[in-house]
């Protein structure tokens, strides 16, 4: 079996697996080549699935569709990384027994999702966009990508509702947004999130959408100013910042330790009452990659006890960035040390790692990497303070993260060796959606008799019953 030669990148990946078999980049970093073992597993889901589908009277990508072209996927999964997935050989060929073992879904809020307007044209966005394409050219990958403007047709509102509610349990979500030049003009600027926010709502005659709304503390009392009016206007549920990536005219990132810069933004934030600040750490992005490093938010959140600082992608350096060698054994980049520091301020109890794109990156790449990040952030942090995101849409539909949450677990012999803890499906529920749920004063008893019968369940039922039909299309950066 030979590995797969990667000589360009590409945006859009479908794939006939329900699970992805190559590392998807969300904008925000250079994706890595598929890894030997990657291709090893998506040769064992083609051969089992042939097999498997013609005893069962189907065609292969058809089987793929269903649960058990999931569960089939994490039994090869587990024969080439070792066993770090729950799941039996039965699930493959019978529904039933993929529902039996599932049980009752759990909550599930995730806080890290992404729609983007086809319709966006900024400037400062478009070269932001064109700079992944341009570091491709420069390390001798595709040249004409530099050129490529792409599309965002494929990351519309219609889509992004079947792919975040229709093919997934995702009961919550919180739209995000990547940077821009200024906070108002990000690729999906505040106004239009908090906008895709309402329409959703409106249509489930729910709560199924939070929004974040975007900060840039460098613009001083312009963004002060601005934070007025995503409050009183917009109402948005939280803050996202970027502190790698500064405005136009700066020439490098910010810290949330810096009481000249951060602070006043934080104090507003404060005042409004808004007090949950999501901050961008690790997948480093803007001119100086340091920036994105996560050891300011413990001063930031010693001083400000009243906010909830969030770290998305947990800090993590990147899958492209990775000593492997060093994080089988435990040492991740940025992440690991980040946790050690904690260790340190043990009282601090007001930050909380996120998973979106971390996880999905690791989870395919090196599931015993996955494992270390998880045991080292429940043992700094607690098992209340840590959430599920899922950097979808750029990953296509949630759901396969999901699943493979639902079943990972960390290795008895990690457990013991690094005392880190069993994902029980206590701990599970939790990061899922209960410790998300606690931060935006989500009442989940009341949601979870809300959901089912709102006007989105009743699509979905339907769309279930004529036979779902999931895109396995990731709308990232792929090697090819």
């Amino acid at each position: 079996m030979s590995r797969r030669t990667a000589s360009h990148i590409r945006q859009g990946y479908t794939s006939a697996s329900p699970v992805p078999t190559q590392v998807v980049s969300s904008e925000e970093f250079l994706p890595p080549p598929q890894s030997i073992k990657q291709s090893q597993v998506e040769w064992l889901i083609h051969q089992s699935s042939t097999r498997l589908s013609s005893r069962l009277g189907i065609n292969r990508r058809d089987f793929l569709k269903t649960t058990g072209g999931m569960a089939l996927a994490f039994l090869a999964m587990n024969q080439v990384f070792g066993k770090f997935f729950d799941v039996l050989d039965v699930e493959a060929a019978e529904p039933q027994a993929v529902q039996a073992r599932k049980g009752n879904l759990p909550f599930i809020f995730d806080v890290q999702t992404h729609y983007v307007s086809s319709s966006f044209n900024q400037p400062g966005w478009k070269d932001g966009l064109l700079g992944l394409r341009r570091r491709a050219k420069e390390m001798g990958l595709n040249p004409k990508l530099s050129g490529d403007s792409g599309t965002m047709e494929d990351l519309s509102l219609g889509n992004y509702i079947k792919e975040v509610f229709l093919d997934s349990d995702t009961s919550i979500g919180l739209i995000s947004t990547p940077p821009g030049p200024y906070p108002w003009e990000a690729v999906v600027p505040p106004k239009e999130m908090t906008h895709i926010r309402d329409a959703i709502n409106r249509l489930t005659a729910s709560q199924r959408m939070l929004a974040h709304g975007l900060v840039m503390p460098q613009l001083g009392k312009v963004d002060l100013e601005y934070m007025d009016q995503q409050a009183e206007t917009f109402k948005v549920d939280a803050w996202k910042c970027y502190t790698g990536s500064p405005p136009k005219g700066f020439e490098h990132g910010w810290w949330l330790s810096d009481e000249k810069i951060a602070y006043p933004m934080l104090e507003k934030a404060q005042t409004l009452s808004i007090n949950n600040i999501c901050t961008h750490k690790g997948l480093p992005l803007g001119p100086v990659p340091d920036y994105n490093h996560p050891r300011d938010i413990l001063q930031a959140a010693k001083d400000f006890p009243k906010l909830n600082f969030l770290i998305y992608h947990s800090g993590f350096l990147g899958t492209s960035r990775i000593n492997l060698d060093e994080a089988k054994k435990g040492e991740i980049p940025w992440t690991s040390e980040f946790c050690r520091l904690k260790h340190k301020q043990p009282k601090l109890k007001n930050i909380y790692m996120e998973l979106g794109s971390t996880f999905g990156q690791l989870v395919i790449t090196e599931p015993v990497v996955c494992a270390h990040l998880l045991g080292q952030i429940l043992l700094a942090f607690g098992e209340d303070h840590l959430l599920w995101g899922t950097d979808s849409i750029w990953y296509g539909t949630p759901q396969w993260q999901i699943e493979a949450f639902r079943r990972f677990q960390i290795p008895e012999e990690l457990q013991e060796k690094f005392h880190y803890p069993a994902l029980t499906k206590t701990l599970k529920a939790k990061v899922f959606g209960l410790n998300a749920a606690k931060l935006f004063d989500v009442d989940v008893e009341a949601k979870r008799k809300e959901v089912p019968k709102d006007y989105l369940s009743h699509i979905k039922m339907a769309y279930r019953e004529e036979g779902p039909s999931p895109s396995h299309h990731a709308y990232g950066w792929v090697h090819s």
